[in-house]
Protein backbone atom coordinates (compact mmCIF):
# COMPACT_ATOMS: atom_id res chain seq x y z
CA UNK A 1 0.00 0.00 0.00
CA UNK A 2 3.08 1.96 -0.33
CA UNK A 3 2.73 3.47 3.47
CA UNK A 4 5.67 4.93 5.75
CA UNK A 5 4.48 3.88 8.75
CA UNK A 6 1.31 1.89 10.86
CA UNK A 7 -2.20 4.04 9.57
CA UNK A 8 -3.50 5.59 12.19
CA UNK A 9 -7.04 6.94 10.82
CA UNK A 10 -9.86 4.59 11.00
CA UNK A 11 -10.39 4.57 7.05
CA UNK A 12 -6.61 4.03 6.06
CA UNK A 13 -6.90 1.11 9.11
CA UNK A 14 -9.57 -0.12 7.42
CA UNK A 15 -8.18 0.06 4.32
CA UNK A 16 -5.51 -2.00 5.35
CA UNK A 17 -7.49 -4.03 6.85
CA UNK A 18 -8.96 -4.88 3.35
CA UNK A 19 -6.10 -5.68 1.57
CA UNK A 20 -4.48 -7.67 4.57
CA UNK A 21 -7.40 -10.07 4.52
CA UNK A 22 -6.69 -10.85 0.89
CA UNK A 23 -3.25 -12.12 1.60
CA UNK A 24 -3.95 -13.88 4.31
CA UNK A 25 -7.09 -16.00 2.95
CA UNK A 26 -4.86 -16.77 0.16
CA UNK A 27 -1.70 -18.23 2.22
CA UNK A 28 -4.57 -20.15 4.27
CA UNK A 29 -6.02 -21.77 0.80
CA UNK A 30 -2.64 -22.16 -0.78
CA UNK A 31 -1.32 -24.38 1.95
CA UNK A 32 -4.66 -26.08 2.86
CA UNK A 33 -4.29 -27.42 -0.66
CA UNK A 34 -1.58 -29.33 0.32
CA UNK A 35 -3.80 -31.30 2.36
CA UNK A 36 -6.71 -31.66 -0.47
CA UNK A 37 -8.39 -28.96 2.27
CA UNK A 38 -11.15 -26.54 1.07
CA UNK A 39 -11.40 -23.23 2.98
CA UNK A 40 -14.36 -20.60 3.83
CA UNK A 41 -13.58 -17.63 4.84
CA UNK A 42 -16.24 -16.13 8.07
CA UNK A 43 -15.57 -12.35 8.85
CA UNK A 44 -17.22 -11.25 11.81
CA UNK A 45 -18.34 -8.11 13.36
CA UNK A 46 -20.20 -8.29 16.81
CA UNK A 47 -23.94 -7.76 15.36
CA UNK A 48 -23.16 -11.25 13.75
CA UNK A 49 -22.83 -12.19 17.29
CA UNK A 50 -25.33 -10.27 19.39
CA UNK A 51 -28.03 -10.07 16.83
CA UNK A 52 -30.08 -13.44 17.31
CA UNK A 53 -31.17 -13.57 13.54
CA UNK A 54 -27.83 -13.29 12.36
CA UNK A 55 -26.31 -15.63 15.08
CA UNK A 56 -28.78 -17.59 14.16
CA UNK A 57 -28.06 -17.84 10.17
CA UNK A 58 -23.77 -18.13 11.48
CA UNK A 59 -24.35 -20.80 12.95
CA UNK A 60 -26.21 -22.57 10.28
CA UNK A 61 -23.12 -21.46 7.90
CA UNK A 62 -20.65 -22.74 10.76
CA UNK A 63 -22.61 -25.90 11.09
CA UNK A 64 -22.91 -26.38 7.14
CA UNK A 65 -19.49 -25.95 6.26
CA UNK A 66 -18.16 -28.34 8.61
CA UNK A 67 -20.36 -30.78 7.92
CA UNK A 68 -19.35 -30.62 4.56
CA UNK A 69 -15.73 -31.29 5.46
CA UNK A 70 -14.91 -27.15 4.84
CA UNK A 71 -12.36 -25.26 7.42
CA UNK A 72 -14.05 -22.37 8.44
CA UNK A 73 -11.05 -19.05 8.19
CA UNK A 74 -12.58 -16.54 10.76
CA UNK A 75 -11.48 -12.90 11.37
CA UNK A 76 -12.74 -10.15 12.85
CA UNK A 77 -14.44 -7.91 9.95
CA UNK A 78 -12.43 -4.81 10.25
CA UNK A 79 -12.57 -3.28 7.13
CA UNK A 80 -16.25 -2.02 8.07
CA UNK A 81 -16.70 -2.43 11.49
CA UNK A 82 -15.89 0.45 13.74
CA UNK A 83 -16.71 -1.59 16.82
CA UNK A 84 -14.06 -4.10 16.14
CA UNK A 85 -11.03 -2.01 14.91
CA UNK A 86 -11.77 1.13 16.76
CA UNK A 87 -14.32 1.28 19.64
CA UNK A 88 -14.32 0.64 23.23
CA UNK A 89 -17.36 -1.73 22.81
CA UNK A 90 -15.43 -4.31 21.28
CA UNK A 91 -17.00 -8.07 21.65
CA UNK A 92 -13.65 -9.50 20.27
CA UNK A 93 -10.77 -6.82 20.81
CA UNK A 94 -8.33 -9.39 19.80
CA UNK A 95 -7.84 -13.01 18.33
CA UNK A 96 -8.32 -14.63 21.18
CA UNK A 97 -11.46 -13.47 22.70
CA UNK A 98 -12.69 -14.02 18.92
CA UNK A 99 -11.63 -17.40 18.91
CA UNK A 100 -13.37 -18.25 22.55
CA UNK A 101 -16.49 -16.69 20.74
CA UNK A 102 -16.11 -19.34 17.37
CA UNK A 103 -15.87 -21.83 19.69
CA UNK A 104 -18.59 -21.44 21.56
CA UNK A 105 -21.08 -20.85 18.40
CA UNK A 106 -19.64 -23.87 16.90
CA UNK A 107 -20.54 -26.09 19.92
CA UNK A 108 -16.55 -26.71 20.03
CA UNK A 109 -15.58 -30.22 22.61
CA UNK A 110 -12.00 -27.93 23.46
CA UNK A 111 -10.35 -24.46 22.49
CA UNK A 112 -6.68 -24.55 22.27
CA UNK A 113 -5.19 -21.71 22.79
CA UNK A 114 -1.50 -20.94 21.49
CA UNK A 115 0.95 -18.53 23.39
CA UNK A 116 4.32 -18.12 23.50
CA UNK A 117 4.74 -19.53 26.42
CA UNK A 118 3.74 -23.39 27.77
CA UNK A 119 0.67 -21.98 29.64
CA UNK A 120 0.14 -20.52 32.79
CA UNK A 121 2.38 -19.95 35.44
CA UNK A 122 2.20 -18.84 39.09
CA UNK A 123 4.35 -15.90 38.31
CA UNK A 124 5.81 -13.78 35.25
CA UNK A 125 7.76 -16.98 33.49
CA UNK A 126 9.57 -13.92 31.34
CA UNK A 127 11.19 -12.72 34.49
CA UNK A 128 10.94 -15.38 37.41
CA UNK A 129 13.29 -18.64 36.37
CA UNK A 130 11.51 -20.59 39.18
CA UNK A 131 7.90 -19.80 38.16
CA UNK A 132 6.06 -23.04 37.83
CA UNK A 133 3.40 -23.89 35.51
CA UNK A 134 0.17 -24.72 36.35
CA UNK A 135 -1.56 -27.67 34.48
CA UNK A 136 -5.05 -27.34 35.48
CA UNK A 137 -7.51 -24.85 36.24
CA UNK A 138 -11.26 -25.11 37.85
CA UNK A 139 -12.24 -21.26 37.95
CA UNK A 140 -10.48 -18.26 36.93
CA UNK A 141 -9.70 -16.14 40.06
CA UNK A 142 -8.40 -12.27 39.83
CA UNK A 143 -5.40 -13.53 41.32
CA UNK A 144 -4.75 -15.09 38.11
CA UNK A 145 -5.30 -12.12 35.77
CA UNK A 146 -2.64 -10.95 38.32
CA UNK A 147 -0.16 -13.32 37.53
CA UNK A 148 -0.56 -13.03 34.01
CA UNK A 149 1.03 -10.18 34.02
CA UNK A 150 1.12 -7.25 31.23
CA UNK A 151 1.52 -7.93 26.96
CA UNK A 152 3.39 -11.27 25.87
CA UNK A 153 4.74 -11.48 22.20
CA UNK A 154 5.19 -8.38 19.93
CA UNK A 155 3.21 -9.88 17.05
CA UNK A 156 0.31 -9.52 19.50
CA UNK A 157 -2.12 -6.80 21.33
CA UNK A 158 -2.42 -8.64 24.01
CA UNK A 159 -0.78 -11.07 26.27
CA UNK A 160 -1.87 -13.90 28.89
CA UNK A 161 -4.39 -11.71 30.29
CA UNK A 162 -6.50 -11.53 26.98
CA UNK A 163 -6.37 -15.59 26.85
CA UNK A 164 -7.40 -15.53 30.24
CA UNK A 165 -10.55 -13.50 29.80
CA UNK A 166 -10.96 -15.89 26.47
CA UNK A 167 -10.44 -18.87 28.44
CA UNK A 168 -13.18 -17.25 31.01
CA UNK A 169 -15.49 -17.12 28.43
CA UNK A 170 -14.96 -20.45 26.94
CA UNK A 171 -15.35 -22.29 29.73
CA UNK A 172 -18.06 -20.47 31.55
CA UNK A 173 -20.31 -22.08 28.28
CA UNK A 174 -18.82 -25.52 29.51
CA UNK A 175 -15.81 -25.79 26.84
CA UNK A 176 -12.62 -26.88 28.00
CA UNK A 177 -9.83 -24.84 27.06
CA UNK A 178 -5.82 -25.51 26.90
CA UNK A 179 -3.73 -22.56 26.64
CA UNK A 180 -0.21 -23.94 25.57
CA UNK A 181 3.07 -22.99 23.31
CA UNK A 182 2.37 -21.99 19.50
CA UNK A 183 6.34 -23.09 18.97
CA UNK A 184 4.76 -27.24 19.31
CA UNK A 185 2.13 -26.78 17.38
CA UNK A 186 2.28 -31.02 17.22
CA UNK A 187 1.70 -30.99 20.75
CA UNK A 188 -2.65 -30.54 19.44
CA UNK A 189 -2.37 -34.38 18.84
CA UNK A 190 -1.20 -34.92 22.14
CA UNK A 191 -3.85 -32.39 23.57
CA UNK A 192 -6.41 -34.58 21.07
CA UNK A 193 -5.33 -37.51 22.83
CA UNK A 194 -6.22 -36.53 26.34
CA UNK A 195 -2.53 -35.94 27.08
CA UNK A 196 -1.76 -33.26 29.47
CA UNK A 197 0.41 -30.81 28.02
CA UNK A 198 -0.29 -26.82 28.92
CA UNK A 199 -3.10 -25.74 30.95
CA UNK A 200 -6.02 -27.00 30.97
CA UNK A 201 -9.02 -24.42 32.35
CA UNK A 202 -12.18 -27.12 32.73
CA UNK A 203 -15.34 -25.96 31.40
CA UNK A 204 -18.56 -26.04 33.30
Amino acid sequence: MSLKSRPSSIRHKQAAASVGQCSIIHLYSKFFQDYDKIIGQILLSSADVTNEKKRENLINTFNTLLEMGIIPVVNANDSVSYDEIQSEEQLFGDNDMLSAVVAVLCQANKLVIFSDIDGLYDSDSHRNVQAHLISKIGRITDEMYQMAGGAGSRRGTGGMRTKLKAAQYATEQGIDTIITNGKNPSSLYGIVNGESIGTLFTGG
